[in-house]
């Protein structure tokens, strides 16, 4: 049986359970990069995430034996969200095990959508951590593990989201971006459009700091990354599936990597001026657009918002983030002479009458001519930046620019 007959089968499974989510053209977007820009509201299922399809399509499927036994599954958040809603509808005990590093509001959501049916277990400080615990513990009881994204059931049910786009706009779509995380909505919408829209380009989404499938394309085996950026915790995965893999590996028309501090900026965006609640990942395929602009004049672009979990306490350090990419946001180290009025001097003869200093951490140091203060300063235009330097340079300020200095800059800033 090929793949997209399951997809078929899946659509039927998870039907009154995942909802069909709407495709939505956006006329801010649309004018902006003079296309056609549809996005497909994944952010609105039960779950705020696409996870409930491919999660619900295995776990219904399961022998009446298999689930009697219990299923066990291993997430950052989303994909533990779908088991536990889809354990609690179908009345199967889950245990799910979530790094210690998961945000709180992710931990309480998977408890509240599983209720009495789940447990949760918190090991290991990465995905990879509690993948490896999860598995250890099915060996122990002999339950079922319940894969994220490397089974052919869960790339079905992620292939569910295909057909409803082709339902939904029946005219020609040129251009589809997707997020890539460890590959399973890739592999379920490539199946799906390669036979029933191959004209279409799809173009996959990875975190610039976690480019696995794109590492593993480049190199044409299965590649495990080294050092990984964890921001974008739903997109953030070392290793993609085998079987996910394969399916991209050849069919992905291209892959865009995007850099974090620009995903915070389509974060706020989406918030300010569409009243749109997106986790990191789910504004991947937003944040690529200004990438690819050149390509998509006059065409039908789809752009997969994957998921809507979005941790208020982050908003600090998503702002944080965006004003760092946009280059409104710098910190030195400064050396300032230990003498009355010289903060006013820096005030006065450095900075221009629309920035601001927002963080400013000085000791002073008895018996020494200076002392060293961690200067952080806000800009309302990024071009004042050239104007801070110069200043800094004529009045024989001692300083280290910080922004590219990654170990110092952790270090320092708290």
């Amino acid at each position: 049986m090929n793949l997209l007959k399951k997809v078929y089968e899946a659509r039927n499974r998870i039907k009154g359970v995942a909802v069909h989510t709407p495709l939505m053209k956006n006329d801010n977007l649309s004018e902006e990069f003079s296309a056609q820009v549809y996005l497909k509201r994944e952010d609105l299922q039960p779950v705020r995430s696409y996870k409930l399809r491919g999660a619900y399509n295995k776990i219904v499927s399961l022998s009446e034996e298999e689930k009697a036994k219990g299923v066990v599954c291993a997430s950052a958040g989303n994909h533990a969200q779908g088991v536990a809603y889809a354990c609690r509808k179908l009345n199967i005990k889950a245990t799910i095990f979530m790094p210690v590093t998961t945000p709180p509001q992710k931990t309480k959501q998977v408890k509240l959508f599983g209720k009495d049916k789940v447990e949760v277990v918190m090991k290991g400080d990465t995905f990879d951590d509690s993948f490896q615990e999860a598995r250890r513990f099915c060996a122990e009881i002999g339950a079922l593990f319940i894969h994220p994204f490397d089974d052919e059931k869960v790339i079905a049910g992620q292939g569910t989201i295909g057909l409803e786009i082709l339902e939904d706009h029946p005219e020609p779509i040129d251009y589809l971006l997707v997020p890539i995380g460890g590959g399973g909505l890739a592999a379920g919408l490539i199946t799906v459009f390669k036979e029933l829209s191959p004209h279409t380009k799809i173009i996959g989404v990875e975190p610039a700091g976690a480019a696995s499938m794109k590492t593993s394309i480049e190199n044409r085996i299965n590649t495990t990354l080294d050092q990984l950026d964890r921001f974008v915790d739903g997109a953030a995965v070392g290793r993609v599936g085998q079987q996910t893999f394969e399916i991209c590996k050849d069919r992905l028309n291209d892959i865009i990597l995007v850099p974090e501090g620009k995903v915070c900026t389509t974060i706020l965006r989406l918030y300010n001026e569409e009243a749109i609640v997106v986790e990191p990942a789910g504004a991947l395929t937003i944040s690529a657009l200004d990438l690819y602009k050149e390509k998509l004049k006059g065409k039908n672009v789809v752009c997969i918002v994957s998921g809507g979990n979005n941790d208020i306490s982050r908003t600090e350090e998503i702002k944080e983030r965006s004003l760092l990419y946009e280059g409104l946001k710098h910190y030195y180290l400064v050396q300032f002479p230990q003498r009355p009025g010289a903060l006013k001097e820096f005030v006065n003869d450095i900075l221009g009458e629309d920035d601001d200093i927002t963080y400013f951490q000085f000791s002073k140091k008895n018996n020494r001519e200076s002392g060293p203060a961690v200067v952080g300063l806000e800009l309302r235009n990024q071009n004042d930046f050239k104007k801070i330097e110069e200043r800094l340079r004529q009045r024989k300020f001692e300083y280290q620019y910080l922004n590219e200095n990654g170990n110092l800059f952790t270090s320092l800033i708290s």
